[in-house]
């Protein structure tokens, strides 16, 4: 495959920013602001990216991992295996694709399915051991989730001791939690009525119940828990899972009613029709249904890809419309700066949500559908959760509209708004000093591969932002033990224990600082690169677009970004009042690479290695002055080749690059 040219490098950085911030904000702020199939969509463009150019294809990608990390307030819950996410179809000829890929895989002509609703609610795991549930956690980042097993208790249809007989000794249950729509009417009536904030719908509703604090709440709330699947057991069930689901329900488990078996796609589509038909009459929220093979012998066989199972596939509903008014269009800036144009609707009821705003995209996108403040719009809630807007009505378009246009200044701060080269996004160029980008920039600069501040998490930075405590990550080294231990959650201890972690992070490196800012599409290998090239901030700073440029990797967009961030007056008065807080590092000493026994080569790293981890290796690598990639391409040298190696592996098989076992790999850098 060719080497990815920069406007698809820059898309595909771009894109894995805007996935992790959705992930973010989804499973651990539970304030989701884009619908599941624009989130959809921003995924499988990039893995279509990927796809196209292995070298997109990094470690830290959104397309290898699911969602984000929990939240701190209850405790962890370890998921083996991880409760992996499922691929969509969007369309009949995308099912049929995928039910090919089984037949292939598993070289027969017709494959036995299983067909079942979609449920739109929140997942999770339950443990019974002896037949008794001892514990239940959310999903999580797939890896890790949050304990909430005092909330699940309080559902009526999760069995707190299993019946019948012939269950496991250890059973993991996998399902999701719902509020029947009744119920959610009946629940949204109380709250208007004790003039409490009202539920968008069932899907947020269960999530808010299910994380509750006060367990007594979450027993109020009407909950509901189907189970899909199953994940550890300490022996097998049954070779099927239409068996799997027979037995859940003689062990006390609520199935749907719904579940069909199906032999081959056809059968599927079928089932998908039917529900398609009863959607509006069926007493629970869906936004699709579930195919997946029924043989768990045969699932094995198929296996897993690096965040998904092949065995599975959630064929997706198609989204409802309806018309309404454009009231306004304004401008919001996001956590990473990009200004987005938002429609401000005549309120409107969009599969039994109020829809109140709409996603415009960007400037291009107003322009090419041609939205103005007054017209008759079609509204979609795509992927059946978030609105868009469709199109125009232009016959009900009132005289005397206009075009819209985005600001060049930034509606949050003043500072300049630039449209990046060849991109259509719109950026605030001031992301340390700029409002909207407050919390996000103090995150991401407290970060363990950033400044490494423990302790500095999500609740309590949003306190400080609320109280106006912090308004730049400079702040942070002027905050008081006194001020800290008054806050919500914190004492004095806390408060000390955070200075000190504060202070400590003071002695840092350059990469990592320069990681720390968030510039606009410097990660980690950027930022050493940048790091290693111009030995310091000051000579980074007075860089022009072309002498960036020649830093390897960093392409016309790239450099554009980095020196439209060190031109903006307010990040340079961040960075120098940062300097005199104490920020330091050790000076940056540019190895020459020419002479040392692994120069010139290209390495990737893929599986985990029982000797070192693999930030280990990577540095052993560098140090024998080899480059470290991550992602395979026709570039690559060698494949180190670890424990549970992962796509990388099957690339540099296909393309043909010679792959290192663990022990040969010890050999080469002389452990």
């Amino acid at each position: 495959m060719s080497r990815a040219p920069d406007a698809a490098r820059t898309r595909a950085a771009k894109l894995r920013d805007e996935i992790n911030t959705h992930n973010y904000r989804y499973y651990v702020l539970d304030n989701p602001i884009i619908s599941d199939a624009q989130y959809d969509k921003l995924l499988r463009e990039l893995q279509e990216l990927e796809e196209k150019y292995s070298d997109l294809r990094t470690p830290d990608s959104p397309t290898q991992r699911v969602g984000a990390k929990p939240s701190e307030e209850f405790g962890e819950v370890r998921h083996k295996p991880p409760m992996t996410s499922m691929d969509n179809a969007f369309d009949d000829a995308e099912a049929r694709a995928w039910d090919e890929r089984c037949r292939k895989g598993l070289e027969r002509d017709t494959v036995a399915y299983t067909a079942e609703p979609k449920f739109d609610g929140t997942s999770v795991s339950l443990r019974y051991e002896n037949g008794v549930l001892t514990q239940a956690g959310t999903r999580g980042d797939g890896a890790t989730g949050e304990d909430v097993t005092v909330n699940v208790r309080t559902i009526r249809t999760v069995p707190l001791r299993l019946q019948g007989k012939g269950w496991p000794k250890v059973l993991e249950v996998r399902g999701e939690v719902v509020i029947p729509k009744k119920d959610f009417e009946q629940l949204n009536a109380e709250q208007l009525k004790k003039e409490e904030k009202v539920f968008a719908n069932p899907r947020n509703a269960a999530a808010g119940s299910l994380r509750q604090l006060d367990p007594k709440i979450t027993a109020s709330r009407p909950l509901a828990f189907f189970p899909w699947g199953l994940g550890h057991v300490s022996e097998p069930v049954t070779r099927k899972y239409s068996d799997v689901v027979k037995h859940l329900k003689d062990w006390g488990f609520k199935t749907s009613e719904f579940f069909e078996t199906a032999h081959g796609i056809d059968e599927c589509l079928k089932f998908y029709q039917k529900m398609l038909k009863k959607r509006e009459t069926l007493p629970f929220e869906i936004d699709g249904v579930v195919y997946k093979v029924d043989d768990l012998t045969q699932r094995d066989q198929l296996g897993f890809t690096a965040r998904a199972p092949r065995w599975a596939i959630a064929h997706k509903l198609p989204a409802q419309e309806e018309t309404t008014v454009v009231e306004g269009i304004f401008p919001s800036v996001g956590r990473t700066g990009v200004v987005t144009p938002v429609a401000v609707l005549k309120p409107v009821q969009v599969s039994g949500v109020t829809v109140t705003h709409a996603t415009l995209h960007n400037e291009d996108e107003v322009r090419r559908k041609d939205v103005r403040v007054g017209d008759t719009v079609i509204v979609r809630r795509a992927g059946d959760v978030i609105p868009e807007v469709v199109g125009v009505i232009k016959d009900k378009r009132p005289r005397g509209t206009r075009l819209w246009h985005m600001p060049t200044k930034c509606p949050q701060c003043g500072s300049k708004v630039i449209r990046e080269e060849g991109e259509a996004a719109h950026r605030c160029t001031a992301g340390l000093y700029c409002p909207a980008q407050r919390m996000g920039a103090i995150l991401h600069f407290a970060a363990r591969s950033a400044m490494d501040i423990e302790g500095l998490g999500d609740k309590l930075v949003e306190q400080l932002v609320e109280k106006r405590m912090i308004a730049t990550v400079a702040d942070l080294y002027r905050l008081k033990q006194d001020e800290l231990a008054a806050l919500e959650r914190m004492g004095e201890k806390s408060a000390q224990n955070l200075l000190d972690n504060i202070e400590h992070s003071k002695d840092t490196t350059l990469a990592r600082f320069l990681y720390a800012l968030g510039v606009p599409q410097v990660g980690e290998a950027t930022a050493e690169a940048l790091a290693e090239h111009f030995g310091t901030v000051e000579a980074l700073m007075e860089a022009d677009k072309e002498t960036l440029e020649q830093v390897p990797n960093i392409g016309p967009a790239m450099a554009e970004d980095i020196s439209a961030f060190f031109r903006e007056k307010h990040n340079r008065d961040v960075i120098a009042a940062l300097r005199k807080a104490g920020v330091h590092w050790p000076s940056v000493k540019k190895r020459p690479k020419e002479g040392l026994p692994l120069a010139g080569k290209s390495f990737v790293l893929t599986g985990g290695l029982s000797s070192m981890s693999r930030d280990d290796a990577k540095k052993r690598l560098q140090a024998l002055g080899a480059t470290v990639s991550g992602s395979v391409s026709k570039k690559t040298d060698f494949v180190v080749v670890g424990e549970e190696p992962g796509t990388k592996y099957d690339k540099a098989k296909e393309l043909g690059i010679k792959t290192l076992n663990e022990k040969e790999f010890l050999k080469l850098v002389g452990e």
